[in-house]
């Protein structure tokens, strides 16, 4: 990381990162009539409490259907009975929760268009706008070639046609370590990137295909001593134990992370299958049910709601063509086939607990999985708040960390339902539930890590890719900091004074790390400094070295010194592969400057306003937005070695078009390097244009390439302000 930049200006240095930009052409007018409207937000229920444990109330979420599956929304609290430990509650809080929207809402564009100008990127929500927070876990730490190759195909197909607009989703693998692409986003780019990297582990306990063949054992080993089991069996089962902890400990950091999110939210944990439960060694598996309890008591306190698919499918259970029966006899073929079932069954009953326990659908003994994911998401639509006020007993202070309250669901209405709801609940209650004190290192580092951005502390990132042909690749980035949010104090010396801590890591190909810093500054400013810098923030400016294409991930985390105040922000850069034979694109460099100024060709720094550029992108309307990349892999004419260029703009907002610029032919002037075109131009921001949040779109066209290979895109949002 190189150094702390106050932002009252842009730093537009295009050289230094192989971007250059060109005059653009006069700003169109702005275009009075949108190309679409923009679909209107639907409603959501925001701020609903969905569980509730405390002294006064405790209220559970339920879902009711019909033997159909079909659910039932029109139920009355007197038609509906609530047990704790076996005894009537009289319920005193009863309401449906309808999630479901309007078909048109639903998100049914397709997979994104190689070449083409593609799905215009996931805005950012207010938390009000949510619908449904999802995180889609795979447990890839055990999981076998087939299933990885199927569960890959089910998310892009998830991505294609079942998420929604308002739908927060992350990714997460349990082997996908610190660096993993997990932050909950509506960027579908982003949530592509992060399934291509869903890879088969090939660890222990892990085979290729859904069972690992039978084989018989080459050396017999003895046991240890009288009435033990062999030393590889031991070992083979500490391991698969840890697996299993490790893949509730992905459960725990995420169900963790959730707690603060809106929406409806659920998980969906992809697996081949958790044996929680040891009948031939009870004890064993110990530590993992503790760990298991904790985890359920704390998804139901953050009212998440686990769903769980076997990504086995319809299996077969008897042999197969892997196995090897040389020299078995058939009893001890049948015994391994025995063996190979029960292991079956029991690593699916450990999924089924984890859905029934939070009220979640448990999906196996099906190859159609995207169906069973689509089952769950239909699920998802509506369900039933029901609270009741618990005695003092429940609450008792002696016992509590024993005192496991069961609560069931009774429907009283004639006919078959069924009832999916939480199990239960520790007899604690939620204001005494405190997380653990954690150092500074540890809140950074959990702010850092966490899918979810923290905004006690404002901060804005942006990264931007860009290719020198000396330097090579690098990802810039920009991070803006709301200086108003920090602790300043007046020093004697009439310096205003704050302090605070930074960390920042960069990471790439499989979490790797290939960047970081982690500091403590101290900032002391001028009367006339302070000022400024309070108005406008400022930015910490970064350039990291790339050596690979692929995702990466810039993470920081910062903490003010004086309040303990964290904020937390994430950028997802895709860096594209310019060794292949088609046109490509920088990141796109922009500012705003006023339109007269631009028009009399008045485009330095101080001309502009010091909110509208890279890093903050707040522009006024009537404001020049000028752009600059750069363009790789053009095809030149053999007599002039000149390319034949064409570059677009387009304006979104909520997904809709609202402004389509003519396609401007590119001047290539004196630019010597026939691999890298410094490009750029400008639009004018109608004077019409509501405040809000819009995405640019640049497209560049090659026109004597082939026409897969001739379009080029490259996406920034930006922000209209009074």
């Amino acid at each position: 990381m190189t150094k702390l930049l106050l932002s009252l200006a842009l730093c537009f240095q295009l050289a230094a990162n192989g971007l250059a930009q060109q005059p653009g052409p006069p700003p169109p007018p702005p275009q009075k009539t949108p190309a679409q409207k923009p679909a209107p937000l639907p409603d959501e229920p925001a701020g609903v409490d969905v569980v509730k444990i405390t002294t006064n109330l405790v209220q559970i979420d339920a879902v009711v259907t019909d033997k159909k599956g079909k659910h039932i929304t029109d139920l009355r609290a007197e038609e509906v009975e609530m047990f704790e430990d076996g005894k009537s509650q009289a319920i005193t809080n009863f309401g449906y929760v309808n999630f479901s929207r309007p078909a048109a809402a639903f998100n049914a564009e397709p997979a994104k268009q190689v070449g083409g100008p593609g799905p215009v990127p996931g805005k950012e929500l207010r938390p009000e706008q949510v619908q449904r927070t999802i995180a889609l876990i795979v447990d890839d730490l055990r999981m076998s070639f087939d299933s990885v190759h199927y569960i890959k195909e089910t998310l892009k197909k998830f991505l294609d046609e079942q998420m929604q607009p308002n739908d927060l989703v992350a990714i997460i693998f349990t082997g996908g370590g610190m660096g993993a692409l997990t932050r909950f986003t509506t960027d579908k780019r982003q949530l592509y990137a992060t399934v291509e990297k869903l890879k088969w582990i090939p660890r222990i306990g892990n085979s290729s295909t859904t069972f690992a063949p039978i084989q018989q054992e080459v050396l017999p080993v003895p046991d240890r001593h009288e009435g033990s089991t062999n030393e590889v069996e031991d070992l083979n089962q500490f391991r698969k134990d840890l697996f299993s902890v490790g893949t509730l400990g992905a459960l725990n950091f995420v169900i963790r992370s959730m707690r603060q999110m809106p929406g409806r939210k659920m998980v969906v944990l992809f697996s081949d299958g958790l044996q929680i439960f040891s009948p031939q060694e009870q004890a064993g598996s110990t530590y993992i049910l503790d760990s298991l309890r904790i985890l359920l008591d704390l998804a139901n306190r953050s009212s998440v709601v686990i769903n769980t698919m076997d990504a086995r499918g319809l299996a077969e259970l008897g042999l197969q063509a892997s196995d090897s029966t040389r020299n078995l006899s058939p009893l001890q073929v049948e015994q391994r086939l025995t063996q190979r079932r029960a292991y079956f069954f029991d690593s699916q009953d450990g999924l089924d607990y984890l859905a029934a326990q939070t009220g979640g659908l448990s999906i196996r003994n099906t190859n159609n999985l995207n169906q069973g994911l689509k089952r769950i998401m239909d699920d998802q639509a509506g369900y039933y708040l029901i609270g009741y006020r618990p005695s003092e007993s429940t609450f008792d202070a002696t016992n509590r960390n024993k005192n496991f309250h069961h609560v069931a669901l009774k429907i009283k209405r004639a006919g078959s339902y069924n009832v999916r709801t939480r199990t239960g609940f520790y007899g604690i209650a939620d204001e005494k539930v405190k997380p653990a004190s954690d150092t500074l290192q540890a809140q950074l580092m959990n702010a850092l890590l966490s899918p979810i951005s923290q905004s006690d502390i404002q901060l804005r990132l942006t990264s931007l890719f860009a290719d020198d042909a000396e330097k090579g690749s690098v990802l810039r980035s920009f991070l803006h900091v709301k200086a108003s949010d920090l602790t300043f104090t007046k020093e004697a010396n009439g310096t205003h004074k704050t302090v605070f801590d930074l960390v920042a890591i960069t990471f790439g190909e499989n979490g790797l790390a290939l960047d970081q810093v982690v500091n403590q500054h101290t900032i002391e400013l001028t009367e006339a400094m302070f000022e400024k810098v309070s108005r406008y923030g400022f930015t910490y400016d970064t350039a990291v070295p790339v050596k690979k294409p692929g995702a990466y991930q810039l993470r920081a985390a910062l903490r003010d010194e004086a309040t303990g105040r964290i904020g937390s922000a994430s950028q997802f850069v895709e860096v594209p592969d310019l060794n292949k034979d088609r046109v490509m694109t920088s990141g796109l460099l922009i500012r705003g400057i006023p339109l007269d100024q631009y028009l009399k060709g008045l485009t330095s720094v101080e001309d502009s306003d010091p909110m509208a550029n890279t890093s903050v992108r707040q522009f006024h309307t009537g404001t020049a937005l000028v752009y600059a990349l750069t363009i790789y892999n053009a095809k030149t004419e053999k007599v002039t070695g000149k390319p034949h260029l064409t570059i677009q703009a387009r304006v979104f907002r909520d997904g809709a078009l609202v402004f389509t610029g003519n396609e401007v032919p590119f001047d290539i002037r004196d630019q010597a390097d026939p691999k890298r075109f410094g490009g750029g131009g400008a639009i004018q921001l109608g004077t019409s244009m509501t405040p809000g949040e819009y995405v640019l779109q640049i497209v560049v066209s090659d026109l004597l390439a082939k026409n897969k290979q001739r379009v080029a895109t490259q996406w920034m949002d930006f922000e209209i302000v009074k």
